[in-house]
Order: structure tokens, then C-alpha cells, then sequence
């Protein structure tokens, strides 16, 4: 296929791994990468010498076009900025906060800079401010979320802008990467069907978790408080519920019981596969996510189903 997504990073199929913090390493993106995606390397709050090793891990995996994602509101993302272009990595990708500050430095070293936007009026900063496409992720997503659906806002970012968008939250198959084109994307971002890939280093009960889940067990935490996070629902987010009950009925409530609850909550859900004191990060999407895949298989249905579900909206024309 080729768009201006495909030609502007030069891969085979214009579907973006999400960038997951603990899971997008660079063993599952280089198998994104070379089954035709972008692969993308989650910089989370890792610091610099933990994301120039899986910078370097990546490059004896592929030789294709990946990504570094880096959230500017973590301590280490100056020293990640530092390591991209110091590593010659081609493509960004951002996240909470502006990459305004860095964007020269970006341009300079020839790296194509895709910020993730929750809302029109970002989207239009993104694109004033030299951002080569963006990706507007709606709140059906896994992970830290915003206000907006998808369906709702990708077609209000695709009018405002010119740049390349891309939709993410909600999509796991040809039949949601259809839609998005539809509403006049020009690529995708999956995630959670990306948790259960055979080269996702992801325990195993997270993965069952997700496998085994329905379209109704996710659910958004912190609503009212710090920042709403979507994941399958477990004791942690009925603690979660409980806690912001709480805090509503008092004037000055004690946020820090939010920060105790969610500090390294998803690395025990990834790494140590505590299904009841880890946090599940995962789209509304996985009730379609029954079974485990490798990279290679994900890319080729969801592709094909694209092709098929456009197809079938062709003849529905004539």
C-alpha cells in the first residue's frame, strides 16, 4: 500500500505499533518492523542507558524503519531526545506534553517527528510547530486516555489539519482500520492486540487476561483525579473506585493514596503478572482480542481485513 503514511517512514503497511510502556521493547517492535509496520520503542520513564540498549537491541533485529516514543513528561526525556539523535533513530513519536522545545534539534538530525494528540486545537499546535503527522488517539484506548471517542474525533483532526493522522483506540482488525480511513485517516496505531503477540514480553496472565475478556471489562480510573488511565477491571480498580469515592466527599482530599496506588502498577502486571495488584492497561477493543498471534499473522489480517471490509463497502455502492 502507499499514502503518505507509507512513504513518509517508508514501511509496507501504514499500522503503527503503540507505543506501551513495559511492553513495547525492542524485541516485539523489531517483529512489528519486519513484518512491514512501525515498530515503535516505548521510552516511558526508562532512563537513557535502558533506551539506548533497546535502540541498539532493535537495529540486530531489523534493518527496517522503527520509532522511539518518548513521553516528555518523564525525568529521563531530555537524555532520550539526546539518545535518538545521538543513535541515528529516523522516527519519534511524543507524547504528554509539547515537543516544541526540541523540534529544531529533530529537524536537524532528519527525524520525523509524529506527536500523540487528544484534541483539535493540539493537533493544529502540533502541525504549526513542524509535527510531520500526528496520531489522534481516542479514549476507547488502553493506557492514559483523554475525553474524546474516536469515531468523534478523528474526522474533526482530519479536517483541521494538513499533516498525515492517524487513528488509535479501538482498533484491533481490518474492520476498525477501515473505518478509520473512512473518517479520513491515513494510518493506524493498534496496541492492545499487540499485549497478546507471541513476541510481546508480557506474563502470560496478562496476556489471559485480555484473551479471555469481554467488551465490557475495562474501565477508567482516576477520572476526577490525577490522570484516567483505561484497564481491565481488578482489585486495583475497585481500589481505585473506592479511593476517588472518598476523596469527592472531602474538601482537601490526600491525592498521594493516587500515586500509591498507580506507582509501578503496570510493571507488576507485565513483569510479574500480579493480575489483581497490577494495572491491566487495555483497550475497549479486547473483547475482539481472543487469541495469542504472532506480529507477522496480526499485520497480514489486519491488512487483509482492511482490504476485504472496503471491498465489501464498494459493492454495498453499486
Amino acid at each position: 500500500m502507499k499514502n503518505r503514511v507509507t512513504e513518509l517512514l517508508n514501511i509496507e503497511y501504514p499500522i503503527l505499533q503503540g507505543a506501551m510502556a513495559w511492553i513495547a521493547d525492542a524485541d516485539l517492535a523489531g517483529a512489528v518492523s519486519n513484518a512491514g509496520g512501525l515498530g515503535i520503542i516505548a521510552g516511558g520513564n526508562a532512563p537513557k542507558e535502558v533506551v539506548v540498549e533497546q535502540i541498539r537491541k532493535i537495529k540486530t533485529i531489523t534493518d527496517k524503519p522503527f520509532a522511539v516514543n518518548i513521553m516528555l513528561l518523564s525525568p529521563f526525556a531530555e537524555d532520550i531526545v539526546d539518545a535518538v539523535i545521538e543513535e541515528n533513530v529516523k522516527v519519534v513519536t511524543t507524547g504528554a506534553g509539547s515537543p516544541a522545545k526540541h523540534m529544531k534539534r529533530f529537524k536537524a538530525a532528519g527525524i520525523k517527528v509524529i506527536p500523540v494528540v487528544p484534541s483539535v486545537a493540539v493537533a493544529k499546535k502540533m502541525e504549526k510547530i513542524g509535527a510531520d503527522a500526528v496520531v489522534f488517539e481516542g479514549m476507547e484506548a488502553g493506557g492514559h486516555v483523554g475525553k474524546i471517542t474516536t469515531m468523534a474525533g478523528l474526522p474533526q483532526i482530519v479536517d483541521a489539519v494538513e499533516i498525515p493522522v492517524l487513528g488509535a483506540g479501538g482498533i484491533a482488525d481490518g474492520r476498525g482500520m477501515a473505518a478509520a480511513f473512512i473518517l479520513g485517516a491515513e494510518g493506524v496505531q493498534v496496541g492492545t492486540r499487540f499485549v497478546v503477540a507471541k513476541e510481546a514480553n508480557v506474563h502470560e496472565k496478562y496476556k489471559e487476561k485480555i484473551l479471555k475478556a469481554r467488551d465490557i471489562d475495562t474501565v477508567i480510573s482516576s477520572v476526577h483525579f490525577g490522570h484516567p488511565v483505561r484497564a481491565l477491571k481488578n482489585k486495583l480498580t475497585r481500589d481505585f473506585e473506592k479511593a476517588e469515592i472518598a476523596a469527592l466527599k472531602v474538601e482537601n482530599p490526600d491525592l498521594e493514596i493516587f500515586e500509591e496506588l498507580g506507582r509501578g502498577a503496570l510493571r507488576v502486571a507485565v513483569v510479574d503478572g500480579d493480575i489483581d495488584n497490577g494495572s491491566l492497561m487495555s483497550g475497549q477493543i479486547a473483547g475482539l482480542v481472543t487469541k495469542e498471534e504472532t506480529v507477522h499473522e496480526i499485520l497480514q489480517d489486519i491488512y487483509t481485513g482492511f482490504q476485504k471490509t472496503l471491498k465489501k463497502a464498494e459493492q454495498l455502492q453499486d
